[in-house]
């Protein structure tokens, strides 16, 4: 990132999330015992998890690249006041790449979150290049004499082996106490970065959409492109759950932690 001195942006939603809504102790569950429609404990019928609505992102505020590690494992809003520029404003009067994270916050790395739309673009582009990287890790357990290597998500830490990801944020001097982690552990996992061939970025005149976008009717090609590229190229699942879900998320974890 250094040698390209890019640009970065967090981005500004319209609205913030609303309160988790936590299930409460007279919620009603119904049970029938018995095996009429099988046994008792599958009969138990509790709420349906729901992932949270979309929340427009009205542009992004461009920070420093200290800002924005300090800001590992939040989610949006990052600022309760801002003045959010439109993210091709920012592009026209910026003279070098301007790195955008469509998920909008980190996840722990076993996942794709859901992505914001954030480009409002049609594919192929014409305006400007598209670059899409993907971060994956790299299982140190299976280097052998031959430097063969295997790729994979992340794992989840041990009590041996932390994990690269922070999807929590540190309460304090974020994200110092995560980075001493990983400096002081005795197996650091090690990752490596994909950038995927020009000739196949959305960016390229020779992009053919319908190989990638399928079934999409939504107005953000380019978005919708890079997230199947990049859980293509990071062997990630796709989830439905977005960051209105990682700061409701947030929100019950330190109500919990305050209690």
């Amino acid at each position: 990132m250094e040698s390209f001195d890019p640009v970065f942006v967090l981005p500004v939603p319209d609205s913030i999330p609303e309160s988790p809504q936590v299930l409460q102790s007279s919620t009603p569950v119904t049970y029938t015992p018995g095996r009429r429609t099988g046994t008792g404990s599958a009969n138990i019928q509790v709420p349906s998890r729901s992932t949270s609505s979309r929340i427009p992102i009205t542009g992004f505020r461009q920070v420093s690249l200290l800002s924005m590690i300090s800001q590992t494992g939040n989610a949006p809003p990052y600022w309760l006041t801002s003045a959010a520029l439109p993210l091709d404003e920012i592009r026209r009067n910026a003279s070098r790449p301007v790195v955008v994270f469509p998920e909008c916050t980190t996840s722990n790395g076993r996942g794709l979150l859901r992505f914001a739309d954030v480009f409002h673009e049609n594919i192929p582009v014409k305006k400007f290049q598209v670059f899409i990287m993907s971060v994956r890790s790299v299982d140190a357990s299976s280097r052998n004499e031959s430097k063969l290597t295997r790729i994979c998500r992340y794992d989840p830490p041990t009590d041996l082996v932390p994990t690269l990801t922070q999807p929590i944020p540190s309460s304090i001097l974020n994200p110092l106490p995560h980075v001493f982690t990983l400096a002081t552990s005795l197996s650091l996992p090690q990752i490596t970065i994909r950038l995927l061939a020009p000739s196949e970025s959305p960016g390229s005149q020779l992009f053919v959409a319908s190989e990638v976008l399928s079934d999409y009717m939504g107005d953000d090609m380019l978005t919708e492109a890079s997230a199947a590229l990049i859980a293509h190229m990071g062997k990630l699942k796709r989830t439905s759950l977005g960051w209105e879900d990682k700061g409701r998320f947030l929100e019950f974890y330190r109500g919990k932690k305050s209690t």
